[in-house]
């Protein structure tokens, strides 16, 4: 027996509305880093030294002067060799240091959650150990339930 079209459009938008709210509440929790991929490469030694001279050279008035970075090229190294990350469903991301191996990006655990409203923008934040960091951004209210992480139960709302 077939469906009318009319019916099964009917049934395929009540579904859509019904589903909509509840996902949007749904608790979230910090994603497992060892589940984390890279989504981009990190820079070469070559693209440092460049983006170095570009960003604390004769330029460097137009970036703010960011006077720790810019002090060594070894400092502007520490801050500047990151690459992005994401979980993996992708719905938390982060510029994570090329410093660290991925082995150790992938042991760390989550520390602390934490959210933050900035205009229209929320920002729910995870807090690794061996300070690494992953958010989460909506245009959703996010409330957060548990910031404690250490016994996994951290847990946050976004409605």
């Amino acid at each position: 027996m077939a469906i009318p079209k009319h019916l099964l459009f009917a049934l395929l938008l009540g579904s859509g509305f019904a589903a909509g709210p509840a996902a949007a509440a749904s608790p979230m929790s910090c994603p497992d880093l060892a589940d984390a991929v890279q989504v981009a490469a990190c820079p070469t030694e070559a693209e440092l030294r460049y983006t170095f001279m570009g960003f604390c050279g004769d330029s460097a008035r137009l970036y703010g002067g960011d006077i720790l970075a810019c002090s060594s090229f070894e400092s502007y190294r520490e801050a500047k060799n990151i690459a992005l990350w994401e979980s993996a469903d992708g719905s938390f991301s982060g510029y994570l240091s090329c410093n660290v191996a991925p082995a150790a990006i992938h042991g760390s655990k989550a520390v602390r959650m934490h959210a933050e409203r900035k205009g229209s923008l929320s920002r729910l934040i995870c807090d690794y150990d061996n300070d690494h960091r992953l958010v989460h951004r909506t245009k959703a209210a996010c409330r957060v339930e548990a910031e404690d992480c250490s016994g996994g139960a951290c847990r946050a709302s976004c409605d």
